[in-house]
């Protein structure tokens, strides 16, 4: 591993405040609205698909529906980052939280299955598909805007943060649906109660586009500009013809970031409910426990980032994924008294989801960066998101402990990223940047 030189730290001033903070809000605003949908993924198999249907196989296809908006993220991702590399960052921010928000206000206000036979599980695809191709556009857009707007020296404590704002979509979600289980009987949820979080999450998307009008461009690629004038080539055609090196990282640190999501976040809730017999109640209240204690693991990991390399933070953080998740099962499987502390414990060790930011607006070019993000990431996102929680959730019933065994395997694909990549020089922060412009 070798240690590139660290940027010398300038101040982080109000502005910069100012614009991580509205940029992380309408993030956590807009994976609120994509992720909800698996806080209520057994109310909504109930609905969604024939009563006459075994249990087992509507919950498998509810998730599959789910897992269906990660597939729509390659497409959307890679059309929305030609425009932020493009037209700019800041307007494709506006554009996928509204893509999100319409969608998650509809599926509020759709008739369910009793009403409309299988047009409503189709309609509920459509709708997620919609939802992907927006959540593929947000986070590239939002790693390079943010990491441009950064002081030398709080490139990781930036993304790092906006890592936490967008877990905190995750708090929001399961602080809902903790509130609403706790309101709302069982019936009362299946009856009506289930609406409300997707209503009010198609408000929360609005606020999102609003609070963004506020945001300015970044200086990068304000200077990036003018150079685009005489550069007609397509941004994706540039990274798969100039930067092949840089996209086998950028896959296997995807995998590695999915990875932590999918278990802590994902699938642990239902599968507290399905095989270890917690009430709903209970389980979004730890569930939002783990949540706030990544959104902390996630700051603490950006920081770690600056101070020791990314690389380094990379290598801590994959040895500790598995060593939190273990900690959580355990807590689980063997009915100890400690599973908030456990589940605390996995979301600090999940602060890996913080790290992997910092690789990867590292491993592009300005010029090319939310192209170079986008294709990489969700591709890797897409395949690995659709595939994993299906298969962990079909082998639970098993072996319990199939989570932590995925979770050492994938701190071991982390360390041997490391490795094999640790060792090569990044690329240029700025290369196609005038000079004069960080």
């Amino acid at each position: 591993m070798t240690a590139h030189p660290r940027p010398v730290p300038t101040r982080f001033g109000r502005a910069d405040y100012k614009t991580l903070g509205l940029a992380a809000l309408g993030g956590a605003l807009e994976i609120y609205d994509f992720i909800i949908f698996v806080f209520f993924a057994l109310i909504l198999s109930e609905l969604f698909f024939p009563p006459q249907m075994p249990e087992w196989l509507r919950l498998l296809q509810s998730f599959g529906i789910f897992v269906t908006g990660y597939l729509a993220r390659p497409l959307g991702g890679i059309l929305l980052a030609h425009f932020a590399d493009r037209l700019g960052r800041k307007r494709v921010f506006s554009l996928s939280i509204l893509m999100m928000a319409l969608p998650c206000l509809v599926i509020g206000l759709m008739p369910t299955y009793a009403q409309i036979g299988y047009w409503a599980p189709l309609l509920l695809l459509a709708l997620r598909i919609l939802q992907g191709a927006a959540v593929g556009g947000e986070v590239p857009s939002a790693w390079a805007f943010v990491a441009e707007h950064a002081p030398a020296g709080h490139r990781g404590f930036a993304l790092g943060m906006l890592q936490a704002g967008l877990t905190f979509g995750y708090l929001l979600g399961a602080v809902t649906a903790a509130v609403l289980a706790r309101v709302y009987t069982p019936q009362e949820m299946l009856d009506h109660g289930w609406r409300l979080p997707f209503i009010l999450g198609g408000v929360f998307g609005l606020v999102g586009v609003w609070l963004r009008r506020w945001l300015s461009e970044t200086p990068v690629f304000i200077a990036l500009q003018a150079r685009r004038a005489a550069d007609p080539e397509l941004p994706l055609r540039t990274v798969l013809r100039e930067h092949r090196a840089a996209i086998a990282p950028a896959l296997l640190l995807t995998c590695l970031l999915t990875s932590a999501v999918v278990v802590l976040v994902v699938i642990t809730p239902t599968v507290m409910q399905k095989r270890f017999g917690l009430p709903a109640d209970q389980t979004f209240a730890l569930s939002s426990v783990g949540i706030v204690f990544l959104n902390i693991g996630c700051v603490l990991a950006g920081r770690m980032a600056d101070r020791l390399g990314p690389w380094r933070a990379l290598a801590i953080h994959s040895a500790l994924l598995p060593a939190g998740v273990a900690a959580l099962y355990a807590s689980l499987i063997f009915e100890l008294p400690l599973i908030a502390a456990a589940y605390a414990l996995a979301g600090l060790c999940c602060g890996v989801v913080g790290v992997v930011p910092s690789l990867m607006v590292e491993l592009f070019p300005a010029a090319i960066r939310v192209s170079g993000i986008s294709v990489t990431y969700n591709i890797a996102y897409a395949l690995w998101a659709s595939v994993t929680p299906l298969l962990l959730i079909a082998l639970m019933p098993w072996n319990p402990w199939v989570a932590v065994g995925f979770s050492v395997l994938m701190g071991a694909v982390g360390l041997c990223c490391v490795r094999l990549f640790g060792q090569r020089v990044p690329a240029a922060e700025n290369a196609g940047v005038p000079a004069g412009v960080k």
